[in-house]
């Protein structure tokens, strides 16, 4: 198999690929045929427009969103948009080219980005146990994550940099680059739902929905780094019920678990949270999810320029 075409295969996947060279037309068209891809897409663009509606209607019963204590809820919902959309429009566009391909993954890498960022943002003011709010590491829990969101980014893109890598290195960069900003963000979670024992834990209803959200991040994690279960079976699960279409479906549910778990905490945890959190500013809530966009677009400039200086330097 030539190097141009391994860009576009993927373990225990046999068939179904769509043409490495496609038009617009024909990406746009591919939603309504049968193909590898089509459920990857259709299994985060339906439920964009779910998240939407969780969006438009959490606005409409916030009433005032010039209230601060709703702009971390608002940011989140915001992302929960953001990333399932622009992973359908990646999977739907990648075959154009192969630059195109590298380029339309290198937005969904900045996406997952921004959302993991987002979480961090409403576990700060949410979430974080009682024992630990206002801590040290509560001060710094946001900052760290802007940065985490910063090098997930381009240690994601850098995984796609065409002949620099091996390709086993490459997806391991990349589960990296993905599964260390969410342990981080995590881990206030961790320590509430499984470590902390006694008072100031801050035990209520939100706890089961987070415990569902922990597990099923766990299982799409496993499912992205095995490729479970076409590996076993090549050529039996092209269309239905390989590990990308399962990962997305699964990612989606974990969304609507931690979605749930975080308006509950939002909603109990209210009249504590007033009396003893810092206080909720632009500058860490929306002005550091800025940060986290601008970051990222800039990074996937660098990275695809780069893949158009390579392409100039091979036709020369």
């Amino acid at each position: 198999m030539s190097v141009y075409l391994y860009v576009f295969h993927e373990d225990g996947i046999m068939s179904g690929y769509r043409h490495p060279c496609s038009s617009v037309k024909d990406c746009v068209l591919s939603l309504f045929q049968l193909t590898n891809e089509t459920l990857n897409i259709w299994t985060h663009f339906l439920p964009t427009w779910f998240f939407f509606w969780k969006l438009l209607t959490g606005m409409l019963e916030m009433g005032d969103i010039k209230d601060p204590f709703t702009w971390p809820l608002l940011v989140f919902l915001l992302s929960c948009c953001v990333y399932p959309l622009t992973s359908s429009c990646a999977h739907t566009f990648s075959t154009m080219s192969e630059r195109a391909r590298h380029i339309c993954f290198f937005f969904d890498y900045g996406a997952l980005s921004f959302y993991s960022l987002c979480s961090a943002i409403t576990y700060s003011f949410y979430t974080f146990p009682e024992k630990w709010v206002n801590s040290t590491f509560h001060t710094y829990y946001v900052p760290i994550a802007i940065v985490n969101s910063i090098i997930s980014t381009a240690l994601a893109c850098y995984s796609r940099c065409p002949h620099k890598l091996k390709e086993k290195l490459c997806k391991r960069l990349r589960i990296v680059g993905f599964v260390y900003p969410y342990v981080f963000d995590s881990i206030p979670l961790f320590y509430r739902i499984f470590v902390c024992v006694g008072e100031g834990c801050t035990v209520n209803e939100a706890n089961t929905f987070h415990y569902w959200h922990i597990s099923l991040a766990a299982l799409t994690g496993f499912l992205f780094a095995t490729h479970l279960p076409e590996r076993l079976a090549p050529g039996s699960f092209d269309y239905i019920g390989h590990s990308h279409q399962l990962f997305h479906v699964f990612a989606i549910i974990g969304t609507y678990f931690q979605m749930t778990a975080i308006e509950l905490d939002m909603t109990v945890r209210r009249q504590w949270l007033h009396a003893h959190l810092l206080p909720i500013t632009f500058s860490n809530t929306v002005g550091a999810a800025l940060l986290s966009v601008i970051s990222s677009l800039c990074i996937i400039y660098i990275f695809s320029m780069a893949l158009f200086s390579t392409r100039s330097m091979k036709e020369k």
